[in-house]
């Protein structure tokens, strides 16, 4: 068999089922896996009550109590189940119903099961179909964007990237290091390769990317003394423009922000967003990222008369 079929749109389709299924193990344990570390390392921190005497200033007897709360939070942390991407077993987060093999068939077990568990019959969030049949798409449409060849398999890792980030940020308002950081470092090894742009171009896009955001946020802090956005931001524009150039920064964020006001706006219209609550940005990011890289340089830099 030869690359035009295993890399077909059909087949990278049926593989980027399978890897979305991967992806919402990953959108549903990483930000646990990471709080529970959080919590572990501050736990630990807390529990030597001479140090923490010391740096807020505590009687002796007060910081003893606080370190052996911190203690034993850090005993129940460690005598937790094992959590990590591959243990354990995926399993309904309601009634600890272990998944069969056909249960867990990417997203024909969901229509199978009518979104259901079967065995407590609680509601299996959408977004797992959601996930693997957007996935699905992009890997086809990368296939049939870009052909049928090896450097597309590169491409499609960069797009899981940015759908596991966007679930991420949306549902917890994280952007972990774990995937922003390897993801910036790949441009820059794809680019440093040959693969994709210009090196001078994914440079000069990871600085700028990274600049340009962290800019805005501290013009809007001492503005108006809040936080506009977070540092996971910053990081995951300098990813993009490591694996797209700093040429189609300024479209990335024009179109996010635009979508970003579009969603917003109409939340709070109707009611189903508070405007005190900040809506993550990185979801809005991910998805210009993605409209830019089907939409190509030339087309991008034409609309903005730059070609």
């Amino acid at each position: 068999m030869s690359d035009e079929f295993f890399l077909s749109p059909a087949m990278l389709g049926l593989f980027g089922l399978c890897i979305g299924s991967f992806l919402n193990v990953v959108i549903h344990r990483l930000p646990l896996m990471l709080q529970r570390q959080w919590l572990s390392d501050a736990a630990a921190e807390v529990s030597d009550a001479d140090g923490l005497g010391k740096l807020v200033q505590l009687p002796a007897v007060e910081a003893e109590a606080i370190a052996a709360q911190a203690r034993d939070l850090s005993d129940r942390i460690e005598r937790l189940p094992q959590l990590s991407l591959a243990l354990p077993r995926s399993q309904c987060p309601c009634c600890g119903h272990q998944l069969a093999w056909h249960e867990n068939l990417p997203l024909f077990s969901w229509l199978r099961l009518g979104g259901r568990c079967s065995a407590c019959k609680a509601r299996i969030s959408i977004r797992y179909p959601m996930v693997e049949l957007l996935t699905a798409l992009l890997f086809a449409a990368l296939s049939w964007r870009l052909g049928p060849a090896p450097l597309t398999l590169l491409w499609c890792g960069f797009a899981a990237c940015l759908v596991t980030l966007a679930a991420i940020d949306r549902e917890s308002t994280l952007l972990p290091d774990c995937l922003t950081q390897p993801l910036l470092w790949a441009g820059l090894a794809a680019a440093l390769l040959g693969l994709t742009i210009p090196l001078t171009h994914a440079v000069s896009g990871a600085l700028a990317g990274y600049l340009s955001l962290w800019s805005v946020y501290c013009l809007f802090k001492l503005a108006t003394g809040k936080e506009g956005m977070g540092y996971g931001d910053f990081k995951l524009l300098a990813a993009m423009g490591a694996w797209l150039g700093w040429q189609m920064l300024l479209p990335i964020v024009l179109a996010a922000s635009m979508l970003g006001a579009v969603v917003g706006i109409g939340m709070m219209a109707l009611r189903q967003h508070d405007r005190n609550v900040p809506i993550p940005f990185g979801p809005f990011l991910a998805v210009a990222g993605l409209l830019v890289l089907f939409a190509g340089q030339p087309r991008v830099l034409g609309w903005l008369g730059w070609a």
